[in-house]
This record gives C-alpha cells, sequence and structure tokens, in this order.
C-alpha cells in the first residue's frame, strides 16, 4: 500500500470504530480504540488467508517512528494548551521532582524488581534490559493521562499535577532509557554525572526553544485579526519547536509542551479575537481527539507485531504490580501532602492510579537493539500498557468519584 492508502485505511477504522462506540458502546475513546484494535489480531484464526494481509498491513507501519516522529508533537501541544498554566506554576515543585526524581526512583525500582521476579521464575533477563524497561515504563505517558483526567470530579491541584508530570517527565524518560539502551549496545556503563548534565541540557534547552517560539507567535497573533492564519501559527508552532529542538538534540517533547502551555495560557487568548480564540480552541481539540483515537487503534493492531507467549504471564503479572507499588513510593510523600494541606480526599490512591501508560513506553521499547530480551521486554510492556489503559483507564473515573465526587 501507498502511505496516502494506508493513513486512509486507519482513518476508516477509527471512523467506524467511534460511531459503533458513540451509538452503542459508550466507552471512553481510547479504551474503544485499542479493544477494536486489539481484536483484529485476536481474529486472525477466522481469517483464513486474509490474515496475512492484515499482518502485513501492520508491519508496514514503523510504530515507533509514527508515535515519536509525527504524532508526539502535536499530541503535547494539543494536551498542554488545555492546561492551567497559572496552576501549574503553583505546583511547580511536585510537578518538576515527580517528573526528574520520580522517574529516576521508580526506573531503579521497577528495573532491578522486574530482574529479580525474572530470576525467580527461571527467565533468562539480565539487569540492564530490566533496568532499560523501568526507564521505558517510569514516564506516566501524557496522551493517556490527558484523555482521562480531563472528566468532570477531579480536583483542580490533583489534575494539574497529573497533567504536568505526565507532559514533563518523558523528556527525562526518553533521556535515560536511551543512556541505558546505549549501556545494552556498547556495554559500557555511562557516566552518572555526564548523563545527568544531558538530561538537565536537553530539559532546559526544550523549554527554551519553546517558551521563544511561543512567546513570537502570540506577539505575531496581536498583529492580525485572521483565524486561518492564526490557526495555520499555531500548526507551525508545534511542529517546528519540536523540530528544531530535536535537530539540536534537545527535548522535542518539553519544547512542544512549553509552547502549547503559552498558546493555551489566558495571555494568548488576549492576543486573539474571540472568534480566532474559539478555531484554535476547536482545532486543537480536534487535532486531540482525533490522533488519541488513531494512537490507540495502532496500539491495538500492534498485537499482530508483538508476539505474546503464555509463559510469561508470570512476568507480566509481576511487572504490572511492580509498576504500581513504585507510582506508589514515588507519589505518596506528595500525596500525604495535598491530603493534609488541601484535605483532598484520595490524593495517595487517586495520584497512584491517575498515572498511567500508554503508546510511548512502547514505542522506546520497539527502539531497543535486537537481542535475545528484546521480545520479552515488548511483551511486558505491552501487558503492562493494556492493564493502565483498560483498567486504570475504565475504572479511574469511579475512583474519583468515590473519593471525590463531583467538584464545581
Amino acid at each position: 500500500m501507498t502511505p496516502f492508502q494506508l493513513a486512509a485505511v486507519f482513518l476508516t477504522l477509527v471512523a467506524c470504530v467511534g460511531w459503533i462506540n458513540a451509538r452503542w458502546l459508550k466507552l471512553p475513546s481510547g479504551v474503544a480504540m485499542l479493544l477494536a484494535g486489539a481484536a483484529l489480531p485476536a481474529a486472525t484464526p477466522l481469517l483464513g488467508a486474509y490474515s496475512e494481509n492484515l499482518v502485513a498491513l501492520a508491519r508496514q507501519v514503523d510504530f515507533s517512528e509514527t508515535v515519536m516522529g509525527y504524532m508526539l508533537a502535536f499530541l503535547l501541544f494539543a494536551g498542554a494548551t488545555q492546561v492551567d498554566l497559572a496552576e501549574m506554576r503553583r505546583r511547580r515543585l511536585s510537578v518538576w521532582t515527580l517528573a526528574t526524581l520520580g522517574v529516576l526512583v521508580s526506573t531503579v525500582l521497577v528495573g532491578g524488581g522486574l530482574w529479580l521476579a525474572a530470576r525467580a521464575l527461571g527467565l533468562e533477563l539480565p539487569l540492564v534490559w530490566a533496568l532499560a524497561f523501568g526507564a521505558l515504563v517510569s514516564p506516566t505517558d501524557p496522551i493517556a493521562v490527558l484523555a482521562t483526567v480531563k472528566g468532570e470530579g477531579l480536583s483542580v491541584t490533583l489534575r494539574t499535577v497529573l497533567q504536568g508530570e505526565a507532559l514533563f517527565n518523558d523528556g527525562v524518560g526518553i533521556v535515560v532509557f536511551t543512556a541505558i539502551a546505549a549501556l545494552i549496545t556498547e556495554g559500557q556503563a555511562p557516566n552518572v554525572w555526564q548523563t545527568g548534565g544531558l538530561v538537565v541540557l536537553e530539559a532546559v534547552g526544550g523549554l527554551a526553544i519553546g517558551l521563544a517560539g511561543g512567546w513570537s507567535v502570540i506577539r505575531l497573533m496581536r498583529t492580525i485579526d485572521d483565524y486561518a492564519v492564526e490557526v495555520t501559527l499555531t500548526l507551525a508552532l508545534a511542529a517546528g519547536v519540536y523540530a528544531l529542538a530535536q535537530a539540536l538534540h534537545l527535548s522535542g517533547p518539553i519544547a512542544a509542551v512549553a509552547a502549547g502551555l503559552l498558546i493555551g495560557d489566558r495571555k494568548a487568548a488576549s492576543a486573539m479575537s474571540e472568534v480566532t480564540h474559539r478555531y484554535v480552541t476547536g482545532f486543537w481539540t480536534l487535532v486531540d481527539e482525533i490522533l488519541n483515537a488513531l494512537l490507540f487503534l495502532l496500539l491495538g493492531l500492534e498485537l499482530l507485531v508483538v508476539k505474546l507467549h503464555v509463559r510469561d504471564i508470570g512476568l507480566w503479572v509481576a511487572a504490572i504490580i511492580l509498576v504500581v507499588v513504585a507510582r506508589l513510593i514515588v507519589v505518596a510523600p506528595w500525596g500525604a501532602f495535598f491530603a493534609l494541606k488541601r484535605a483532598e480526599r484520595g490524593a495517595i490512591p487517586l495520584l497512584v492510579w491517575g498515572g498511567l501508560h500508554g503508546a510511548l513506553s512502547l514505542a522506546l521499547a520497539q527502539t531497543l537493539p535486537p537481542g535475545p530480551s528484546k521480545g520479552l521486554i515488548l511483551s511486558i510492556t505491552y501487558a503492562v500498557v493494556a492493564f493502565s489503559v483498560v483498567v486504570q483507564g475504565l475504572s479511574f473515573p469511579a475512583l474519583v468519584k468515590r473519593f471525590q465526587g463531583v467538584q464545581p
């Protein structure tokens, strides 16, 4: 298939599944798309000769490149425009500690725990591969988190912390994962101070590019009143800062997030007419919804590529438990603080259960160098992501209602 034909097939699937879900299923969009995508691989034994065509279709999509090279910039920018920047400034200490120290602590806990679990189950998994899994699964997924916490009921404080952490921890997680992947490839441990400096440089550099780009576009928008041009400016901003940061070996995700936060801020709204603001908001809301749906459908279809073996079930369960426990250890201090300081009922369980993992983790896993443990890491990652999107994603609204009810 040509790229255009491939895109047409997937967009048609997204539209059909979306209609069925809106008409009958009434599930969260991401869950419905994931289940629909996974249903196709499950039905391959019934498709006969057509199953080979379906597998070939899935293999034609480079999932990692699609997520990180094409979709991530727009999804992060769109998500960031929906965040209250003023509230995030007030919660910056909790956001930054969870996005940095939280990722590092979780990487060690999950990686070390998975290595011990594999040994106990008699499975061959080197420590460095286990740590790579810890690094790729420790950052919460901004796409899954933003789609889940935007419903009614969750307090502004907890919503902002979950959103801010998810938006900013990817840059840290990607750098840590890259360092561990280099260790797998080269067999040489990275310099801790050098890696730490690289994390800071990439994060600060990406932040600077995103803020500079966002500020420049807002200044340009003040000089005109043309909604088509202004929407185009925001589209160019999202792609431009991400591409520039990547070209300079800085954090593209953080650049896109920083630019999106500025465009979504109240000060940026004052630079637009009411009509333009409505178009900009509507455009990025649609981008967010459509690309999210497409991404989760592709995630389900990845079952055709990722091989799952029954013998690995024990390690899947261990990995899911480890990820949840590590999340509890990381967020417990802040959860206790919010519960005491602001009387936030259920702060700890909501911060734990709201830290979802999604497509970005699987995309990182697919970039690991070839090796005997790569297939196992892919299957474990898929199990954790599927549990997070389906189980945590479906039960989180009920958890919010149980602890906080519906707040204005």
